[in-house]
């Protein structure tokens, strides 16, 4: 029997979960819409970039500073204690907390008056969002069964592109008319009330309910975790495998507004509508990662593993046509098929990591997948495009920021590519690890 058939039979035993589908959908939808936020909140300063550069005079490794290292480092490395919490604690209860605070300090940005004040408010919503998803995968991960779950967790990270794309419009048009601090105020708001709506109406399940059980497993430390994960050579693979997809997706987000302002001449509020509608082509691929991987890694764990890596190839040369082609709307139709294909990998790769480990390892090794996701992407990678824009500008001028992304994307991508590969030469022995 398949270890997802063993799945199967356990969670439709005695001990099934109790809670029933329309109140699953309901927890996914609602922690969908705190990540959506989540993104609302961490995009919006791609777009605003501009005017904040005018105002405050900023160099492009600034922006690339404020956009990553403020925001990844202390997101990254407050991650994995809260994440020790969730394995322990009431993770409703965290999610609720760190949405109040990420939804605070967005508020708060629309307050600064220089680098140091954006920078704090960046740090800010950095320690608050990494209460986010570690937490709500260990959830997730206890409301659906393994064989669901690359599926559910493919659901949940739709928030990406539907928050980007909503943070990009919001941000373009309030900022137009109304001035990018009056941006940051309006769309931090609102998540206070959302964090209401999470602590009075999200259910927490036992450990190992979608299992048809709960946890016997003890609680392990947080270098045990580590260690048990770091001994996976396919979750070694995995990790900096969608690092490297970070590296070249985080860096693109936060310039890719600047590459259209500098290069192509648009304003702002027409530019965010057309990255708004391009953005939302991001959920086919969010979604169809996860459900190709549940479909066929049903049959063999390898595809969890080979459809990322598939797509994250597929993407390399449309986008090197897209910063390369020299007249903006054929660019921004050729932005459309990278924007699917690039978030393909997350349902897979975070499916992955909660099946390769015990129960009481999920919400840690959540937050490990994502310290080692942000702190080389999300840390480095706005840095780095900012930084080498910045190197170029003296030979290429206002072009610096495209060859600058155009090499980062490019290299960063098929370089992944390969690590998935790799990844799903141990993967199925990896599965059986954990029950040794």
């Amino acid at each position: 029997m398949s270890d997802a058939a063993v799945a199967r039979s356990r969670a439709s035993g005695p001990d099934a979960p109790a809670f029933s589908d329309g109140y699953r959908r309901y927890a996914l939808c609602l922690l969908l819409v705190v990540y959506v936020f989540n993104f609302i909140d961490r995009q919006i300063l791609s777009i605003l970039l501009p005017p904040i550069k005018q105002e405050i005079e900023l160099s492009d490794a600034q922006l690339g500073l404020l956009g990553g290292v403020a925001f990844a480092v202390f997101y990254s490395f407050a991650g994995i204690p809260i994440a020790r919490w969730a394995d322990k604690g009431v993770r409703r209860n965290i999610i609720a907390l760190g949405l109040l605070i990420w939804s605070g300090m967005t508020a708060l940005t629309g307050l600064a008056r220089g680098f140091g004040g954006l920078a704090a408010a960046r740090v800010g919503v950095g320690i608050g969002e990494a209460a986010g998803s570690p937490p709500s995968h260990s959830l997730i991960s206890d409301y659906f069964p393994p064989e669901r779950r690359a599926t559910a967790l493919s659901i949940y990270s739709l928030g990406i592109p539907i928050g980007a794309a909503i943070g990009t419009l919001a941000g373009g048009w309030i900022g137009e008319y109304f001035g990018w601090r009056m941006a940051f105020m309006a769309v931090g708001v609102p998540g206070v009330v959302l964090a209401i709506v999470v602590r009075l109406t999200l259910r927490e399940p036992p450990r190992g309910h979608s299992e048809g059980g709960s946890a016997t497993d003890e609680n392990t430390s947080a270098g045990e975790v580590i260690r048990f994960l770091l001994g996976l050579a396919s979750f070694r693979h995995l990790s900096f495998a969608g690092s490297l997809h970070a590296f070249a997706g985080y860096g693109a987000a936060l310039f890719i507004p600047s590459f259209f302002v500098r290069v192509h001449e648009f304003g702002l509020a027409e530019l965010s509508t057309y990255l708004f509608f391009i953005g939302l082509t991001g959920m086919i691929g969010t979604y169809l990662g996860g459900h190709l991987g549940d479909r066929y890694g049903l049959h063999d764990a390898r595809w969890y593993a080979w459809i990322p890596a598939i797509a994250t190839a597929l993407g390399v040369p449309f986008a090197i046509a897209f910063y390369a082609w020299p007249t903006p709307y054929v660019a921004l139709m050729l932005a459309v098929p990278p924007t699917i294909l690039g978030p393909m990998y997350l349902g897979p790769t975070f499916a992955m990591t909660q099946t390769l480990v015990k129960l009481r390892m999920r919400a840690t090794a959540s937050a490990i997948l994502l310290f080692i996701l942000n702190l080389i992407g999300l840390g480095i990678g706005p840095w780095f495009v900012g930084a080498l824009s910045d190197l170029l500008q003296p030979q290429f001028g206002a072009h610096s920021i495209r060859w600058a992304l155009l090499f980062v994307v490019a290299i960063g991508n098929a370089w992944a590519a390969i690590h998935y590969l790799l990844a799903a030469r141990t993967l199925r022995s990896d599965l059986r690890a954990k029950d040794r």
